[in-house]
């Protein structure tokens, strides 16, 4: 069974299953399609998190695909390019790209199929074409006038006699299908036999991305300075050595018991821990508090978030982070005792013994709206909040992927020629403030979004589960965890049902706002639910009927025996399938 955002990644997934393939093949050959499907919300030049399960493994593991900063990307250089924060578009806050060696990385180790033919679905899409989805279609418009004036490269890609393509239009890349023929022409240079020779054959193909034209011209590309999404021009500093130096890899994941499951997650270098966070302060309450659809549960559900996302800001990072503190029942009962009946308007993280809470800046005017929907919120300037794609897979086997990949996007940074894509924009996911977990500081990977879900029982896995969104990801999937694990809602009454987030927090996209109180709801949550919040201090934008969320999940019944598939209806993009 597979889900995902887009249908052609889906069906080429669900192609691999039906074919032979086991979970692991199928969802690296999604992956690669969604690169060329989804441009608009990751690429080859993004990065990627993912948890998996291999059949009769003791725990599941996570797959680490997010590159650290480049060697020259320090505080020093960006405040001396007059930057006082990472910019939100251009090549300068490019991190090192992980998410191809990391699916490579997955193929060879845990996937059966050659490259040749896990890639065949995404050379066909790129060199042949694909009809282009509405939101792809509508994040070009809005960049337009940015490729035509400054990244001419990106509008010789995506710009059709100087204007947008529309929804449905045809459209090729065929600079990236041959980027994906030389990794399949550096692993046929391995000639081995056997398991042996397949894994030197896919090595072969990641020494090629890393040391190879992608590598060369990438840095070659992005070292002439160009618009940024401050209006000012600025060069990139990543360099071959940076490419060459990134191995993508392995992580135990963080696990937590909540009503009977296990819930794992990528570590604090992601936003993981805080949903575990918030699943620990939710928890012992009663089950009407933890109802998204009653007033006290969503006014409760918001609060929990905003006490987690504060201690993500102020704890989390690539570095030392004392997750087993932040998750201890002492510290949580003191957390949780914050939850009143009103709003809180504050940024409140917790205090941990010897050690000092990061505040970042609070800024709170931004000319772009604060309301969206997770998939491409863009402005002028190219600069782009919350735009991923996700995918899962379950096999027959009882393999089970959860990934997230992002990054990259085709309005990050201006496309080099040569490849096709652009690299994309996670360091503006650090801070210029020396001292922090999530400080900008070379060889360090941002504090990323990317946050994909493995929910376990007795030790099995019972289903995988993810969403796009940037800060909502794990918002919007902690609505369906609630409804399906406390609420007894099927997976896909839980991902159809009303949506909300808070947007009382620091955002983790350049320019960082944030909205104090801040709440958006869709419409369906009801006028009786939504003037409760109002009347409770939340500061409310309503967001539409079906807006919020882009939540997918499959896994396997109760008893088993049949595996499931629940998809996402918002945007009409999403994709369930299997038989």
């Amino acid at each position: 069974m597979t889900a995902s955002t887009h249908w052609l990644a889906t069906a080429s997934a669900q192609s691999v299953l039906e074919r032979g393939g086991n979970a692991f093949d199928a969802s690296v050959a999604a992956a690669f399609v969604l690169h060329v499907v989804e441009p608009h919300l990751n690429g080859p030049g993004g990065d990627l998190v993912a948890l998996f399960h291999e059949s009769g493994a003791a725990a599941p593991t996570v797959l680490m695909g997010q590159g650290p900063a480049p060697a020259g990307a320090t505080i020093e250089h960006f405040r001396g390019e007059g930057l006082d924060l990472v910019s939100g578009a251009g090549g300068l806050a490019a991190a090192v790209p992980g998410a191809v060696d990391a699916w490579l990385l997955l193929l060879r180790d845990h996937g059966t199929w050659e490259l040749a033919d896990v890639l065949d679905y995404a050379i066909g899409y790129a060199r042949d074409g694909h009809p282009l989805v509405a939101g792809a279609a509508a994040t070009i418009a809005k960049v337009a006038q940015l490729f035509r004036d400054d990244w001419t490269s990106s509008a010789d890609l995506w710009l059709v006699d100087g204007e947008a393509p529309l929804a449905g239009d045809v459209v090729r890349n065929p600079a990236y299908a041959a980027v994906l023929d030389g990794l399949v022409h550096a692993s046929c240079t391995v000639r081995d036999d056997g398991p042996v020779g397949r894994a030197a054959r896919i090595d072969a193909a990641r020494r090629e991305w890393r040391n190879g034209i992608v590598a060369h011209e990438a840095s070659a590309f992005l070292a002439t300075p160009h618009r940024h999404s401050d209006g000012a021009l600025h060069a990139g500093v990543i360099t071959p050595e940076d490419f060459a130096a990134f191995d993508a890899g392995y992580e135990p994941a963080l696990t937590r018991e909540f009503r009977g499951r296990t819930i794992a997650k990528a570590g604090a270098w992601t936003q993981g821990p805080a949903l575990l966070q918030t699943l620990a302060l939710l928890e012992p309450l009663d089950d009407d508090l933890l109802d998204p659809s009653q007033e006290a549960g969503a006014h409760t559900i918001l609060e929990a978030q905003k006490l987690a996302l504060a201690d993500r800001d102020a704890w989390f990072g690539d570095a030392d982070v004392d997750v087993e503190a932040l998750l201890s029942e002492v510290y949580l009962a003191a957390r949780r005792a914050l939850i009143g009946p009103t709003a809180s308007d504050e940024y409140r993280p917790g205090e941990l013994p010897g050690r000092a809470a990061f505040h970042p800046p609070l800024r709170t005017s931004y000319e772009v709206p604060v309301a969206g929907t997770g998939e491409p919120t863009v402005s002028d300037s190219g600069e782009t909040r919350g735009d991923t794609c996700h995918l899962d897979v379950i096999d027959r086997w009882g393999n089970v992927v959860s990934a997230t990949p992002s990054g990259g996007w085709l309005q990050s940074s201006p496309t080099i020629p040569a490849l096709g894509f652009c690299l994309g924009t996670r360091l503006q996911m650090t801070w210029l403030e020396p001292g922090h977990p999530s400080s900008l500081v070379p060889g360090r990977r941002p504090r990323t979004t990317l946050t994909p879900t493995l929910v376990l029982r007795e030790g099995v896995p019972e289903f995988a589960i993810g969403s796009p969104g940037g800060d909502q990801q794990d918002q919007w999937q902690l609505l369906a965890l609630l409804r399906i694990i406390v609420g007894g809602y099927s997976p896909q009454q839980a991902i159809d049902a009303p949506a909300l987030h808070t947007t009382s927090m620091p955002k983790s996209f350049w320019p960082r706002t944030w909205t104090p109180a801040g709440a958006v709801v869709e419409d369906r949550l009801g006028e009786t639910v939504i003037e409760g919040l109002v009347r409770r201090g939340h500061v409310v934008t309503r967001a539409g009927a079906w807006t919020l969320g882009r939540v997918s999940a499959v896994g396997r019944d109760a008893d088993r025996s049949v595996l499931w598939a629940a998809a996402n209806p918002r945007g009409m993009q999403g994709y369930a399938a299997g038989r």
